[in-house]
Parts: C-alpha cells; sequence; structure tokens
C-alpha cells in the first residue's frame, strides 16, 4: 500500500460491564491481527467506570497471564466527537477538549456485555456519523437480551427451550425472588439454568438442580440483570456457527460448525471453564454429517436474518435428539453479535477451519463497516 493513506481504525474496548476483561482479551488478538501496512490503529479502552483512554495497544498487555485478568486503567483522556463532521477523538485535560487526536475512518467496538453489545455504543456512534462493525442499534439490543432473542426467533419459526421470564423494577426480586409457581416449575423441570437477561461469558449464571437452590440463583442473577430467565436444561450437543456479511452486501454466509465438549469433571461450560480452566475441548469442525451441518448452516443464517444482524453473529444450538423418533432437532440457544475473538474463541476458529484466517476475518468485518453490507434476502418469516 505504498503512497496510500492507511484506513485509520479505532479498536475500543474494556467498557462498563461484567466482561471487561473477555473484551480486552479479544481486542488483543484483533490488534494483533490488523495489518499495520494497511492499518493505522488507535487502540482505546474503556476503564470500569467509563473513561474513555488512549492506550499503547500492545497486545500482550492485553492477555490473560498466570491467570490474572488484564483491565483499562490508565492512558491519555480522550472523547468521541459527537459532531458528525468531527469523525473522530479529542484529547481531554481536566475534563476539557484541547484538541483533536485523529480522524477516524472506521471505529471496531470489540466490547461484550452492557454498554457496548447492547446497542449503547451502537447509538453513539450513529449519533457521531462513524462506521463501525458489527450490527446497529435495535439488532445489538434485541440480541444481548435473552427474552426478546427467544420473542422475535420464535417469530421467525427458529425452535427455542422452553423458558419463564422473571421481572421486577423495584427490586423485589432481589429480596423475595422466590417467584416461579409450582406449575411452571413442574414444566420446567430440573436441572434449570437461571440467568442475567442481559449478560454474556456465563457470569450471573447458576445451573439448579434442586429447588432449595433457586433463591439464591435468583438473586445473583438479579445483581447482574433485574430480569431473569429461568430456562429448562435441553440436553443434547452444544454446537455453534458463526455468521458473515457476505461480500460486497451479498447474502450471509455461514461457517463449518464447531462443538464443545466437557471434560470429565466439568459440569457446565461456565466462565471458568471458557477461560481459565483446561476444562472442554473443542471440535472444530463439529463431527456432524452433511445434512447436520446444512441444517446448522441454514438455521444460524435464518436466526442472523430474523435478529436483524449485520457484519457477524454467532449462533449457539443445542442438537437434540427426539428419544421417540430417533430425529435431530435444533434448538437456539443465544445469538451473540460481538463473539469472543480471544485465541482460543469459537467465531475466528470456526472461519479458520472454513478457509477464512484471522486476518483475512477482520479485513473483512472492517470492509463490511465501511460498505455499508448488511443482511439481505427474504424476510424469513414469510419464507
Amino acid at each position: 500500500m505504498s503512497g496510500a493513506r492507511k484506513l485509520r481504525v479505532a479498536v475500543v474496548f474494556g467498557g462498563r460491564s461484567a466482561e471487561h476483561a473477555i473484551s480486552c482479551v479479544s481486542a488483543g488478538s484483533v490488534l494483533a491481527a490488523l495489518d499495520p501496512d494497511r492499518y493505522e490503529v488507535v487502540p482505546v479502552g474503556i476503564t470500569r467506570n467509563g473513561r474513555w483512554v488512549l492506550t499503547d495497544g500492545d497486545p500482550s498487555r492485553l492477555a490473560i497471564t498466570g491467570g490474572v485478568l488484564p483491565e483499562v486503567s490508565a492512558g491519555t483522556a480522550v472523547s468521541l466527537v459527537g459532531d458528525p463532521a468531527g469523525r473522530g477523538l479529542a484529547v481531554l485535560e481536566a475534563g476539557q477538549a484541547i484538541g483533536r487526536l485523529t480522524e477516524v475512518d472506521v471505529v471496531f467496538p470489540v466490547l461484550h456485555g452492557s454498554y457496548g453489545e447492547d446497542g449503547t455504543i451502537q447509538g453513539l456512534l450513529e449519533m457521531s456519523g462513524l462506521p463501525y462493525v458489527g450490527s446497529g442499534v435495535f439488532a445489538s439490543a434485541a440480541s444481548m437480551d435473552k427474552e426478546f432473542t427467544k420473542k422475535l426467533l420464535t417469530a421467525a419459526g427458529i425452535p427455542q427451550g422452553d423458558h419463564v421470564v422473571l421481572r421486577d423494577g423495584t427490586g423485589a426480586l432481589r429480596a423475595d425472588p422466590d417467584l416461579l409457581d409450582e406449575a411452571a416449575r413442574e414444566r420446567l423441570g430440573l436441572p434449570v439454568f437461571v440467568k442475567p437477561s442481559r449478560a454474556g461469558s456465563s457470569i450471573g449464571i447458576t445451573k439448579v438442580t434442586d429447588w432449595a437452590q433457586f433463591t439464591d440463583a435468583v438473586a445473583t442473577a438479579a445483581a447482574i440483570d433485574p430480569k431473569v430467565i429461568v430456562e429448562a436444561s435441553v440436553p443434547g450437543r452444544e454446537v455453534e456457527c458463526g455468521v458473515l456479511a457476505g461480500v460486497g452486501g451479498g447474502l450471509p454466509e455461514a461457517s463449518l460448525p464447531a462443538e464443545i465438549r466437557l471434560r470429565s469433571g466439568t459440569d457446565w461450560y461456565d466462565f471458568d471453564a471458557k477461560y481459565l480452566e483446561d476444562a472442554v475441548e473443542f471440535d472444530v469442525p463439529a463431527d456432524l454429517t452433511a445434512a447436520q451441518t446444512a441444517a446448522v448452516q441454514e438455521m444460524s443464517r435464518r436466526a442472523y436474518l430474523a435478529m436483524d444482524c449485520r457484519g457477524l453473529a454467532r449462533v449457539d444450538f443445542f442438537l437434540t435428539t427426539d428419544p421417540a423418533t430417533g430425529v435431530d432437532r435444533l434448538v437456539v440457544n443465544e445469538v451473540n453479535t460481538m463473539p469472543g475473538f480471544t485465541p482460543i474463541s469459537m467465531f475466528p476458529r470456526m472461519w479458520a477451519a472454513s478457509g477464512v484466517s484471522y486476518p483475512e476475518l477482520v479485513d473483512r468485518l472492517v470492509a463490511s463497516a465501511l460498505d455499508g453490507a448488511g443482511p439481505i434476502g427474504a424476510d424469513p418469516t414469510t419464507g
């Protein structure tokens, strides 16, 4: 790219959510993958209390080392310029803007959880007139909220597991969470998974195997989000599939699926199993028949369109078998609009197995953000 101006990519990471550290790890991998001959990177960390700071962008500082999670703590204070004519960041001193830092061509918000994956930063970037990687405000917010993910997917004819939503805006849910009646308990059965409605990385989730555990489980989830989802366990294989916007605005493409298998002694895929322990094995690609693979890919594309996603998504499934008929059944668990990009994350690994390397994947996402590529095609609810 000799003589050509490099694209300025602001990689934004950290944030105010409980997934701050995982965002840092994901960002480290993205920063390492951005070709310095093509991109001028502006690494922007968001501290746990919401301050935006320019960091050195050193990927080694954003890795999990010896079980210690990384964190954004210091740097030059900056602020996004709200005027679309500004298209960049301003340096702050004592809370006052003292000058332009740089214009930005595109933002890569490698943020997980609230204040990043839930439509909030997407709205800020829309107001600022900056192109950005990933889904827009509505798709981000709806996909982050497990209740509305289930509603939209159900409306599109995509199977969901049985569940109950517990909500109380007054805070009584934390004080008296025994809100699930006997009929609901009988219908859901045991075990159930009690989850914050708007959180990720298995934070705040409890597997309940005895109803005596339920009150504490709801209190744990409600400490993260006042809306709580109680999900029936879906026995079966845990399968995931990545979706990318088609090149040049074409139809979305699905990766080869992968499977998560728990090692002996690991009860379920919780935070520690995901990031801190050698507790799981990944089959990339998954050991599926051609028909099963095609079904997972097709339902992934349908879920991506049903949620109005843009750029990328990871769709998580349970692959179950009807014991009476022996027929396979896919149940969508979640749709992630900014899946993990850590070295062990499934999204980049699935695309690598599908022939798209990590640097190529990042290039495609940046190009998709710049050319406005998004989901096109028939409305999946009408066929």
